[in-house]
């Protein structure tokens, strides 16, 4: 598979372009992540989704640890070229690390932000930590 198709991304002075995955169902947005051009064709050849992680500085592949990964089904690059649109199937129903549906809970309101998403599951039980 030829990988001249990355060269149209416009990436990052650090070589990241920011990637927002998408319910393919509902149409949410689960959440926002990094990729790297390994990160994006490792997620084009397997059809999960891999990111990459710039606190620890190493390829992220979603669900490693938690079993909550996504199935990628389309990849969609926007007019700029510089944001990736993930339309993905969300094993178990939980993106957010912290056992949530998505990373997208806190809802400003009044000038305070509230939490409107509960909690799926325990992140203690997810990462055994």
């Amino acid at each position: 598979m030829s990988d001249t198709w990355l060269s149209k991304i416009n990436w990052s002075a650090d070589g990241l372009i920011p990637a927002i995955a998408q319910d393919s169902l509902s149409g949410k947005v689960l959440m926002v992540a990094w990729m790297n051009r390994e990160a994006v064709k490792l997620t084009a050849e397997t059809g999960h989704a891999v990111y990459w992680s710039r606190s620890r500085k190493k390829l992220w592949h979603k669900g490693e640890e938690s079993g909550h990964v996504q199935k990628v089904k389309d990849i969609y690059l926007d007019c700029d070229n510089d944001v990736l649109l993930l339309t993905v199937d969300q094993i178990g129903g939980i993106a957010c690390h912290t056992g949530r549906h998505n990373c997208f809970f806190n809802k400003l309101e009044n000038n305070e932000w509230v939490v409107t998403m509960p909690v799926i599951k325990d992140p203690k039980k997810i990462y055994n930590k």
